[in-house]
């Protein structure tokens, strides 16, 4: 059984997880590991259409995963803290370990848990 105080804690954790369970997310955080980008810079990255980009850059900022700075008539954005970095690493150093359990997996589909 949970503590009290841990629900919160790990319902925390869970939606963290959930909004970076998304590709299209995810790709717009991997193109930021380098630097950061413009839009347009993203979009030719990740392969995403623009308003696609913009929806989840918004989405990503709101959740502080991503930081915003305008320069002249561009807005830049890169990831608001290296820990954003750090943890995408030590995602690529597992999958390294896991990739052909993760891929043959069957409880998750389509980022969603099977439960039946």
């Amino acid at each position: 059984m949970l503590p009290a105080a841990k629900p919160n804690a790990i319902q925390l954790q869970a939606k963290l997880f959930r909004g970076l369970a998304d590709p299209s997310r995810l790709a717009i955080l991997q193109a930021l590991r380098t630097g950061s980008r413009t839009v347009g810079q993203i979009v030719t990255l990740t392969g995403l259409r623009q308003p696609n980009v913009s929806n989840h850059l918004a989405c990503l900022r709101d959740c502080g995963l991503v930081s915003a700075t305008p320069r002249g008539r561009f807005v830049f954005y890169a990831l608001s803290d290296r820990r954003v970095d750090h943890l995408l690493h030590v995602a690529d150093e597992l999958l390294a370990e896991v990739a052909k359990g993760v891929y043959a997996c069957s409880r998750y589909r389509h980022g969603e848990a099977n439960h039946g």
